[in-house]
């Protein structure tokens, strides 16, 4: 008799699973944020699709916002480094003038025509962040998901900057806001500046066997982040 499929949590595969399904689940997540204008051939997109490679490999589901770009590389990759097909590749698109077909390596999709609440979504399944590079609509996602711990509002989840362009952005905090005493020591604690996937991949392990660890118990000192 064939063996029934388990995701790391111990719960079943889930087929044809819808964000609902997912969001009444405790698996490990990480969400891959990054640019829609960067192209297969560009030494980035290689190195992402790289990354998600090994985070699928690992079992954990990933979350794009399901376009093209750096988010199809997440999600293509995923599909490459999961064979057993243990995990979920999920995409949040957004309804937009440009840009918005998502793309085909998605096993669950969900379309919105609102940021906000696109937003609270990513913040509600996310167990990991990684910030790749992008533009306005990456950066937005970069502060919104700080400016959410900043509050309490969510778990205290890794903030993972991959690419160079990141550095001079956090130098820049340390030198002016931080220094002019604008945000405190602790605003920077979860910030990581990962210039490898090996190094981004070192702070998913880590935070994975604090999530393992914890069990339903993980960050039960934080109110979880919930849509209305």
């Amino acid at each position: 008799m064939k063996k029934e499929k388990k995701t790391l949590s111990g719960d079943p595969v889930l087929k044809h699973a819808s964000v609902s399904d997912l969001l009444k689940r405790n698996d490990f997540r990480v969400t891959i944020f990054g640019s829609a204008r960067i192209k297969k051939d560009d030494k980035i997109y290689k190195q992402i699709f790289n990354l998600a490679k090994s985070i699928g490999h690992e079992g954990f589901d990933i979350v794009t916002g399901g376009g093209p770009g750096l988010m199809e590389a997440a999600n293509a990759g995923h599909e490459a480094g999961d064979k057993p097909r243990r995990a979920q590749s999920i995409g949040l698109t957004i309804h937009l003038p440009w840009e918005a077909e998502k793309n085909e390596y998605l096993e669950v999709h969900k379309h919105f025509a609102k940021f906000s609440k696109r937003l609270d979504t990513f913040m509600t399944l996310s167990s990991a962040i990684v910030i790749t590079p992008g533009g306005i609509g990456t950066c937005l996602e970069l502060m919104y998901t700080w400016q959410l711990e900043q509050v309490q509002h969510i778990c205290p989840l890794p903030i993972i900057l991959v690419g160079r362009m990141w550095e001079p952005l956090i130098k820049w905090f340390k030198k002016y806001p931080l220094k002019q005493g604008l945000i405190s020591p602790k605003d920077m604690n979860n910030i990581y500046v990962a210039r490898s996937n090996k190094k981004a991949m070192e702070i998913i392990l880590k935070t994975y066997k604090v999530f393992q660890k914890e069990g339903k118990n993980y960050c039960s000192n934080v109110r979880k982040y919930k849509l209305d």
